[in-house]
């Protein structure tokens, strides 16, 4: 049973379960868009060699992060950002993406989802402090800040300085991990947003943003993963920020191939879900 804030994941499905070896097999497909390193022993063991602080037992942090990950997977999203959040820096990464993705999807009212964001974006901070080259350090900072700013406006989110912050993580990201499909999806909304707020002129003059640079990074994102549903949704996204009714066809279009993709995963069943949700 489900907490008060953690309404349950509303399309259980038995394909999500990567139970045993199962999670390993599937890895690379699950993790296609945001790089995260398999959670195996080795993978540990390097981690606490950077940061002896984060732990000891390497072959039971290890199974722990494995199993926080199926849990988000499967779509038991309050799970697994308990067990992440236990093992601190080493379980950041997939604590805040459990409790990012059900604050987007499954969470009520911005009140409740700005706290939850503000929580995770602590979360980010603190695993860049403990382990300041992993590469998702960086990126789940601006993920939580970036969906912070959405529900607070841009014009707040660049009155407060936010979306400095977001670029600033989002730069260390790609310097780390170019490949980063999530990463070069979020630049490409990064630059959207701010240009269809402010317009072309002052978004370039005063923030250095563009459009051009917006629908390259989104572009490279539905390239990086073509069976993501999260990247042609913000990809159709970025165009109506940008262009509005003029690429009507084009977002609809984009929407439509998400809508159509098999879900791997929890995530991609959600997205997919809103995907169909915009058509119909």
């Amino acid at each position: 049973m489900a907490k008060k804030g953690w309404a349950a994941f509303p399309y259980p499905d038995k394909a999500f379960d990567y139970a045993g070896d199962k999670l390993a097999k599937s890895w690379k497909t699950l993790h296609a868009g945001d790089v995260e390193p398999f959670p195996d022993e080795k993978h540990v063991a390097a981690l606490l060699k950077r940061n002896p602080k984060l732990g000891k037992d390497v072959a039971a942090i290890a199974a722990d992060l494995q199993e926080a990950w199926r849990e988000f997977h499967r779509g038991d999203f309050e799970a697994a950002f308990e067990r992440g959040k236990g093992l601190k820096a080493l379980g950041a990464s997939v604590a805040i993406k459990a409790g990012g993705i059900h604050a987007t999807y499954l969470l009520e009212g911005d009140k409740e989802k700005l706290t939850r964001y503000e929580l995770l974006a602590k979360m980010a901070d603190e695993a860049i402090a403990a382990l300041p080259d992993e590469v998702n350090s960086h990126y789940r900072r601006a993920y939580a800040l970036g969906r912070y700013s959405q529900c607070i406006s841009i014009t707040k989110a660049l009155t407060q300085g936010l979306a400095g912050k977001v670029k600033e993580s989002l730069d260390a990201t790609l310097a780390l991990a170019p490949r980063h499909a999530e990463a070069q999806t979020a630049l490409g909304l990064y630059h959207a947003e701010i240009v269809g707020k402010v317009g072309g002129m002052l978004a370039k003059l005063t923030y250095g943003a563009s459009a051009g640079v917006a629908e390259k990074h989104l572009k490279e994102a539905t390239r990086l993963t073509p069976a993501s549903p999260i990247a042609w949704i913000e990809y159709g996204n970025g165009l109506m920020l940008l262009h509005g009714d003029d690429k009507e066809d084009d977002v609809a279009e984009a929407f439509a191939k998400a809508a159509k993709l098999k879900p791997h995963d929890a995530m991609e069943a959600l997205d997919a879900a809103w995907a169909k949700e915009q058509l119909a």
